[in-house]
């Protein structure tokens, strides 16, 4: 492993000075009623790089108002304008990719290549998205007995309230965003507070590509429940749609519940990553690097416990160590890096309690196992190697580069352990044999199977999990389906 030393370039600062960091609500940029701002840290400097409006409830209510007052127009545009706009929106945010990506490696830490990729991925969302908004369909058809015209048609669940998390700052609200404006729905719209700005960017790209004021409301704060809370008691929000953390998650589905909201819940992860002795271990190291180290781990697809069949559980570990061991840590807006750094000092502190209580457990530093001696919130990559299924890292999101793994003899073992956590969210399984891999695909308890591969998010794929990890689906043919409600009409024959 090796580290670097960071510095903001010049670049990165001229990029997040062209950021607008007011609230905007009905197509206008302006300050918070209280006049507070909240600071942005780049957390490979700890330097602070930006201020934010710092919304509350005044203007939550504002911003509510406005979306209700605007949903009916709204809902009224034709499908082929919501679908121009996301698709312009699609070629603006490619056309800017490198501006965007350094302004999300500057705020979040994640490698400028990465940070590029997330770019891509993100736009993916609004040019998907701008084909399914011409396309939302209905049913025509008769009852049994005939004497009845059954048309069944889609129409907008109406304004919605979006909350996104920090780890994936651009494409997190483009996946949310994208099938709200394909649908004809209006929004209100919270960024993470620790890295708004990738979101803020978004706004201006909007609407440079056409979306009429009031249709997207954006607030900042540091303090979400005085801004989100308002939104969902407001009774003119009627669909949530956040991802998270379960526990704020159970709590906005409590609130839901009073004003019967639609919801959606992109919630934790415990993912866990099976590899049998029969699996191509070159393969399955390289998905473990992918399943792992993407977004230094910060992911809640991120591969949590790493199950490997005893035979080879040791091969495997040594050589996983030798692939991250190898990894370059620093700022990722240095060319060469490959790891760049946690989020923030509370996430830091958090891996090295997961990893130190490990080890007291019995597990066996292979690699890595502590911070690097230099500013900046970096963990080293970190393979640990015969980790107890007691150890507190089995049933905790470690959120960090930081891959146990854990020996098993057989499948029904594996079974087990995999699915002995209250999340559902992804898997990930390498075998060679076919029947193997169908038989434990159906076994797991996951919304979402990656077979031989360590990536499964895709937008023309049903991102989403089961148990504590959310209810609904993002992207795919069923992603516009979360923001439609189905109207039947009965017509009697004559």
């Amino acid at each position: 492993m090796t580290t670097q030393t960071s510095t903001t370039s010049q670049a990165a600062r001229d990029a997040v000075a062209r950021v607008s960091t007011g609230l905007f609500i009905d197509g206008q940029w302006s300050d918070a009623a209280s006049g507070a701002r909240f600071n942005v840290v780049n957390p490979a400097t700890e330097q602070i790089i930006a201020t934010v409006a710092d919304g509350g409830p005044e203007d939550a209510q504002r911003a509510i108002e406005t979306a209700g007052r605007v949903q009916k127009e709204w809902a009224a545009t034709a499908p082929r304008e919501r679908s121009e706009i996301l698709r312009r929106a699609y070629d603006l945010i490619m056309a800017r990719q490198d501006e965007l990506a350094l302004i999300m490696t500057t705020e979040m830490g994640k490698p400028l290549a990465e940070a590029k990729g997330e770019v891509a991925y993100a736009a993916e969302f609004f040019r998907w998205f701008s084909e399914e908004a011409v396309r939302i369909g209905g049913d025509f058809s008769s009852t049994g007995d005939g004497k009845t015209r059954i048309l069944v048609s889609k129409e907008p669940v109406g304004p919605c309230v979006l909350v996104t998390p920090w780890n994936f700052p651009l494409a997190m609200g483009t996946r949310k965003i994208g099938p709200a404006i394909a649908a004809g729905c209006t929004m209100v719209f919270k960024p993470a507070n620790l890295t708004p700005l990738s979101s803020l960017a978004l706004v201006d790209i909007l609407v440079e590509a056409g979306l009429p004021a009031g249709v997207l409301n954006v607030v900042c704060t540091s303090k979400a429940s005085s801004v989100v809370s308002p939104w969902m008691s407001s009774g003119i929000a009627r669909k949530v749609s956040f991802t998270g953390s379960t526990a704020v998650g159970v709590r906005l589905l409590e609130q839901a519940a009073e004003h019967v909201m639609r919801s959606s819940m992109e919630l934790g992860g415990n993912a866990p990553f099976i590899v049998f002795e029969d699996a191509d271990l070159d393969r399955a190291v390289d998905g473990a690097v992918a399943a792992k180290m993407r977004n230094m781990g910060e992911a809640c697809t991120a591969a949590n416990r790493l199950f490997v069949q005893r035979s080879v559980a040791d091969e495997f570990a040594r050589r996983l160590a030798a692939r991250l061991g190898s990894l370059s840590v620093g700022d990722g807006a240095e060319p060469g890096t490959d790891v760049g750094p946690l989020v923030e000092e509370k996430a830091l502190a958090k891996v090295q309690e997961l990893v130190d209580d490990a080890v007291a457990k019995g597990a066996e530093v292979v690699c890595g196992g502590s911070r690097p001696e230099r500013p900046g919130f970096f963990y080293s990559p970190t393979v640990l190697s015969g980790v107890s299924p007691e150890s507190d890292l089995m049933n905790e999101e470690i959120f960090g580069p930081v891959a146990p793994v854990i020996p098993f003899d057989t499948e029904e073992e594996v079974t087990r352990l995999a699915n002995d956590t209250p999340w559902g969210l992804v898997g990930y399984l390498f075998t060679q044999d076919v029947d193997r891999g169908f038989r434990m695909g159906e076994a797991l308890e996951v919304g979402m199977v990656g077979l031989n591969t360590g990536i499964v998010s895709n937008p023309a794929a049903p991102f989403g999990g089961v148990k504590a990890s959310g209810l609904g689906r993002e992207g795919g043919r069923v992603g516009i389906e979360e923001f439609l409600e189905t109207k039947y009409l009965a017509m009697p024959r004559t």
